[in-house]
């Protein structure tokens, strides 16, 4: 140890014989790699060497150094003066005498005299060059300084790919924030539509009904505006359900309608196919067979479209007796105090309702009328109802009497229904717990009792089983012209149970 610094003493009186401390001359000492003072430095080929740039190169250089010095790293005494006159060049500039004299050093420090003198001998070379000099050289002194660099290189890489990887991320839940942020506007925009639709639909509606609604209302709630526009909204809202319904309804009619003739014309072109095939191979060797066979194909064609022809006129025919409007029809929970109102009018608005039977409710239309409304309800059961219209001449005798009809079923419909389960909660579609067959049987039954010859009524609403007996179903219809209104009442589903039927029915103007 003793040995080392005196020769470093004696490097440095030898290179202070080489400087001028009275003049601001610098003196250059040669550089241990050969740089001159105006050495110019290959970036691409350092980057190309260490995959880094200078600067990042040899901060990561100079940080391996620091960590390892005295432990993977072992250099000597002047090794070390070096490295940190390098470090002093980079950091500091070149040596400057009037900067280094002012700072006096102890005649003991001869650690600071060796790096003094190892700075200056580096004379005048760029930073630059001074940090790719401190690269080699520790690269020179430590060997494991190059597989460090590489790992450090391969982190880079890792790091560069999570950050792409993290950036197209962050574009790829970007694009999906702006593709639902779209999905919303646009649903937004859709339900706003809806809603505007909405509103004009119902507007149009109350303009239709509000009269009838408000007579109804002021009929149920005699000087009492609050109860009464309670109401009206109420009966509007219903009125409103009820068209949608219908409306769906009609839609999907329709789709089916138009998926059925679909249907029918393509079982017609294969069974004229068909029929056109077996021709030629029957006469296929004559010429006139398969003429013939392409006019059997026209006729069967032509004879189709007069068939559809004549069902088209006669259903034409019926339409012509007048265009009738949609009934509306609303429910109320008021069933207890509806039944004890209605007892009261009088004993021929409570009807007993037998097993098997039928009860139309004929109400002309009244000729200072312009409306009529209904309502009805059962004690402990449901029932079917329907609504028809039987049209008459403005000759035929005004007779505004409501008269009350019973029709039992035919013999054939109680056989029918002889196994029925009183229980029975999910009717099949052409059961007549829906009210289908009682329907037409009971439509028949009525034609035949009246001895019409006239046209058959027409169906405002079908008969359909209501739940009554748990709430009070009420109805209003604007007069299509002149004629009778038939309130059909349709027990005949039932075998056993007899029903009590409390109605009401008036007109207004």
């Amino acid at each position: 140890m003793a040995t080392e610094p005196q020769t470093s003493v004696e490097e440095i009186t030898k290179n202070v014989e080489n400087v001028d401390l009275n003049s601001n001359r610098k003196v250059e000492m040669p550089l241990q790699n050969g740089y001159s003072k105006s050495s110019d430095v290959d970036n691409e080929a350092v980057k190309k060497e260490w995959g880094f740039d200078l600067p990042e190169l040899y901060r990561i250089v100079v940080k391996f150094y620091k960590e390892q010095s005295g432990k993977a790293v072992q250099l000597t005494y002047s090794e070390r003066c070096h490295l940190v006159a390098l470090c002093q060049q980079v950091t500091q500039g070149p040596y400057d005498v009037t900067s280094a004299t002012a700072q006096t050093l102890g005649i003991m420090d001869v650690v600071g005299r060796d790096r003094r003198v190892a700075w200056q001998s580096l004379g005048e070379i760029s930073c630059s060059a001074a940090k790719l000099e401190f690269v080699k050289e520790l690269h020179r002194l430590a060997p494991t300084l190059k597989p460090y660099v590489e790992a450090c290189w391969a982190a880079h890489l890792h790091q560069l790919q999570l950050q792409q990887e993290k950036q197209l991320e962050e574009e790829r839940l970007k694009q999906e924030q702006e593709l639902l942020q779209q999905d919303k506007i646009k649903e937004e925009e859709t339900r706003r539509r809806q809603e505007q639709t909405k509103r004009e639909i119902q507007a149009a509606l109350n303009q239709q009904t509000y009269a009838q609604f408000r007579v109804y209302a002021e009929h149920q709630f005699p000087g009492n505006p609050e109860q009464q526009g309670v109401l009206i909204r109420q009966l509007q809202d219903q009125h409103y359900q009820q068209y949608m319904q219908q409306v769906y309804q009609q839609q999907l009619q329709k789709q089916q309608q138009a998926c059925q003739q679909q249907q029918q014309e393509q079982q017609l072109q294969e069974v004229v196919a068909e029929k056109m095939n077996e021709s030629a191979e029957e006469h296929q060797e004559e010429e006139g067979g398969v003429n013939n066979g392409d006019g059997d194909a026209v006729e069967t064609t032509a004879l189709v479209q007069d068939s559809d022809q004549e069902e088209n006129n006669d259903e034409g025919s019926t339409d012509d007796q007048g265009s009738i409007a949609a009934a509306a029809m609303w429910t109320r929970k008021d069933v207890k105090d509806f039944k004890g109102a209605v007892t009261q009018d009088g004993p021929n608005t409570v009807l007993r309702v037998g097993h098997g039977e039928t009860v139309t409710v004929r109400v002309p239309t009244h000729q200072d009328g312009s409306c009529l409304f209904w309502e009805f309800a059962t004690d402990a059961y449901d029932i079917g109802f329907g609504l028809f219209f039987e049209w008459t001449t403005d000759g035929d005798d005004a007779d505004t009497a409501v008269t009350v009809q019973v029709t039992e079923s035919d013999d054939e419909d109680d056989e029918d229904e002889d196994d029925e389960d009183d229980d029975f909660d999910g009717p099949s579609a052409d059961d007549v717990e829906r009210g289908g067959r009682g329907a037409s049987g009971k439509e028949g039954s009525g034609k035949g009792s009246s001895k019409s010859s006239g046209p058959a009524p027409t169906v405002i609403i079908p008969v359909y089983r209501r739940d009554c007996h748990e709430e009070v179903y009420a109805g209003s219809h604007t007069y299509p012209g002149t004629g009778v209104y038939l309130l059909k009442f349709d027990n005949s589903y039932s075998v056993w149970r007899s029903k009590t039927l409390y109605y009401r029915v008036y007109y207004t103007q």
